[in-house]
């Protein structure tokens, strides 16, 4: 989930801290389930909404929802920009350990993965409540199950999904006509074509990203992914991928030496002709490029055969929120034709939506047909399948051993 914003894992030692299962709190207030009564008392509140800051299209779109809200709800919206989400869970969880159970300082979370299971497992989520949403009628969870599993971790109504994003991988034509379409062939072509490629450096979100698309195409056992890591068989799942890395990092740009920080640096590298092939985590991401002059016209999107990693963004509400009726206001915003539309727009976010078209009126629809599609975006046809994510455990094990094998120092 643009940039898949935020590292989706917990420090060892917090996710130490919460792996006591505690119940989830129940429901006490702002029933949503009564959307009248909910909308009243969200009139006047403040909410802080806790989400990466890093991109200034996701700040602009936060504000344009900030706008919205205030105007139609009477609610103020304060983007409080993070870095990494395991700051907001941090904040929360040292809450809890001061007894601080109401008037919290976060409203809500733009969460994922690792944070969002072990903040499910701690009692620190605010719910159910998402399934009650009046806009949540507007999605199809039996067709689209990204919206009700976060990373395998069932949401049981505890996140709300406001976004979706997949794995997308762009070349440059005029320099490499035919990409490759595997793993097993990528890696053949970096052998041809040594220094030409490369991938964020792991914990980055898309370097991570990238081992796990790895991951699912080389590993034995598939399914083994679906567990927490240490109930599968770790050594025998990974095997494939580390002997496949030790055969591609010679070839990587600068012999596997270096790697960029992030998405933004593989842009300038295929830019400056260093490589010939990038990914983003959303579709958009090279027409958006192109429009902005970042990339030339040439290049062209392209998935593996198979299929690509694909999950939905979310936002919760921490257990102790003070402004959870107007932080559901906020959630039952992100998922209204006018937001999603918004969104889905290249020139916005280029989110893919989570609404369910035959659910929407016709008007509705035509929000979304009246989107600008970029050069270099695929069709939903042409994307193919979506590939679900590892269970988050998997994730942080990963990166620990990409980093005792392959690391570099910042």
């Amino acid at each position: 989930m643009i940039r898949r914003p935020m590292r989706n894992w917990l420090p060892l030692g917090l996710a130490a801290t919460l792996a006591v299962t505690t119940p989830t709190l129940a429901l006490a207030e702002a029933d949503p389930a009564d959307w009248d009564a909910v909308v009243a008392e969200a009139e006047g509140q403040t909410v802080y909404w806790n989400a990466w800051g890093g991109a200034e299209n996701v700040n602009a779109f936060i504000d344009w929802i900030g706008a919205l809200a205030q105007d139609e709800y009477g609610v103020t919206l304060e983007h409080v920009k993070l870095s990494d989400t395991a700051e907001a869970v941090s904040r929360v969880l040292a809450e809890k350990s001061a007894g601080k159970d109401d008037g919290g300082a976060i409203d809500l979370i733009w969460i994922n993965g690792e944070n969002f299971a072990a903040m499910k497992r701690q009692g620190l989520l605010y719910g159910p409540w998402s399934e009650a949403l009046p806009n949540w009628q507007l999605t199809d969870p039996e067709a689209n199950a990204a919206l009700t599993a976060d990373f395998t971790v069932p949401t049981e109504g505890l996140e709300s999904p406001w976004g979706m994003a997949q794995l997308v991988f762009y070349h440059d034509t005029a320099r490499l006509p035919e990409p490759p379409r595997s793993m097993a062939a990528l890696a053949d072509w970096a052998a041809q074509n040594p220094g030409r490629f490369t991938y964020p450096q792991p914990p980055d979100f898309l370097g991570s990203t990238f081992l796990k698309q790895a991951l699912i195409e080389l590993t034995p056992d598939t399914g083994a992914l679906s567990q927490p890591v240490d109930e599968a068989d770790y050594e025998a799942a990974t095997a494939p991928l580390w002997d496949w890395l030790d055969a591609l990092t010679p070839n990587l740009w600068r012999q596997g030496k270096a790697y960029p920080q992030n998405a933004q640096r593989m842009i300038q590298l295929m830019a400056d002709s260093e490589i010939d092939i990038g990914f983003e985590f959303n579709p958009n991401a090279a027409s958006n490029a192109i429009a902005n002059f970042q990339l030339p016209d040439t290049v062209r999107s392209f998935v593996l055969e198979g299929g690509s990693l694909g999950n939905a963004s979310f936002v919760a509400i921490p257990y102790n929120a003070n402004a959870k009726a107007g932080a559901m206001v906020i959630a039952n915003l992100l998922l209204s034709p006018q937001a999603q539309a918004r969104m889905a727009s290249p020139d916005e976010l280029g989110f893919g939506t989570v609404l369910a078209m035959d659910e929407l009126s016709d008007a509705e629809v035509r929000l979304f047909d009246e989107i600008p599609v970029g050069i270099a975006t695929l069709t939903p046809e042409e994307l193919g399948p979506t590939l679900p994510e590892p269970h988050p455990s998997w994730m942080e094990k990963l990166e620990e051993d990409w980093t005792a094998r392959y690391g570099v120092a910042p």
